[in-house]
């Protein structure tokens, strides 16, 4: 099986890149890798010529393409959206640039245990397996944990999968604890103003909110996105009247969402819970996220990294930038944070890998 190595070995990693996504439940490896070398030569998908094609690999469904001109690879990073071919309408590839720190493969452990009972558990991961089919998945233990490998693609969908899950679950449980607190407009007013700067704990709000409105869980970094670079999602909260109590802890976000005018329709909150579920998911597919690391730097090498974040801030109005005290997330498509991070790094007089 090919690795990492034959990429660096190659000398070739600046004309590299990295395509996830392959579909390995329907062809064989042979003819992946035939299909991925004719996709990446035609000129349609901003290809050319192809050197070679590292496939199969240590980890399911990704490949490694080597073209000839480093151009070649710039110019397919910056194309949006990959599909394999017409019979494979439904594989969607996701082309990245290659370095040294690229995770080839990733290795998690899942505790299952919080889902229910075994039977219940057999299930979910069949269900798992089948969904995403590129994740190896080991023998699931009786105390409920199970190890998984996979891309990091792949890993983050299985993620995806287990929150929506944990949403569901949590909208069907009507017997929470709500600790005797009533949910109403004044509670609701006084919790809002709070959470202007820290938002309020939703541990007993959204108990009574699943009970009268609509919950959902996204990804964080997908659910700052979605919040501040669509303006859909302000506009359709206001359109249908919905008043959002968003709740961010870590990587997890829960947002709890009720019809606050008198008199309208009853569906609207489980409708905009619907639309938001689609927007998040093709972002979660479409979304990359560059780390510039804070912690440890001399603050003259901080105040350099920021200003030059704020200087390309106005030249890619798609990338989400959020400034931390440890570090600074730069979330947007593959190319875009790709060149992002590429002209940060010129700015600071770092090189480029």
């Amino acid at each position: 099986m090919a690795s990492v190595l034959n990429v660096k070995e190659s000398k070739a990693p600046e004309r590299t890149v990295v395509v996830a996504g392959l579909p390995v439940d329907l062809f064989s490896d042979q003819l992946l890798a035939v299909l991925v070398k004719s996709h990446f030569q035609d000129i349609k998908n901003e290809g050319g010529d192809v050197e070679d094609v590292i496939y199969p690999t240590r980890t399911k469904g990704v490949a490694y393409v080597i073209f000839k001109e480093k151009k070649v690879a710039e110019n397919v990073i910056r194309q949006k959206k990959h599909w394999l071919a017409r019979k494979t309408r439904h594989a969607e590839l996701t082309v990245s640039h290659f370095g040294d720190k690229i995770f080839s493969s990733v290795n998690a452990i899942l505790d299952l245990s919080v889902f229910g009972k075994e039977v219940t558990l057999e299930t979910l991961v069949k269900d798992l397996k089948k969904k995403i089919p590129s994740l190896s998945f080991s023998p699931l233990k009786p105390s409920g944990r199970i190890s998984v490998e996979g891309s990091f693609l792949a890993v983050k969908r299985l993620r995806e999968s287990l929150l929506a899950r944990a949403c569901s679950l949590l909208e069907k449980d009507r017997n929470f604890t709500s600790e005797g607190r009533k949910w109403n407009r004044q509670n609701l007013q006084r919790n809002l103003q709070r959470s202007n700067n820290s938002l309020a704990s939703v541990r007993t709000l959204v108990p009574e909110t699943a009970r009268s409105g609509e919950m959902l869980v996204l990804d964080t970094d997908v659910f700052l996105y979605l919040k501040h670079k669509c303006g859909s999602y302000e506009s359709t909260l206001k359109k249908f009247h919905i008043l959002s109590q968003e709740k961010v802890d870590g990587e997890i976000t829960t947002i709890c969402l009720k019809s606050i005018q008198v008199g309208s329709q009853p569906n609207n909150a489980k409708h905009v819970k619907e639309l938001i579920e689609e927007w998040s998911h093709a972002l979660y597919l479409k979304l990359r996220k560059e780390t510039f690391i804070l912690e440890g730097k001399e603050n003259r090498e901080k105040r350099m990294i920021k200003r030059a974040c704020e200087q390309l801030s106005s030249r890619y109005l798609e990338v989400l930038i959020n400034l931390y005290r440890t570090h600074i997330d730069i979330i947007g498509s593959s190319s875009d944070t790709y060149l992002f991070k590429k002209g940060v790094m010129k700015l600071i007089g770092q090189k480029v890998s």
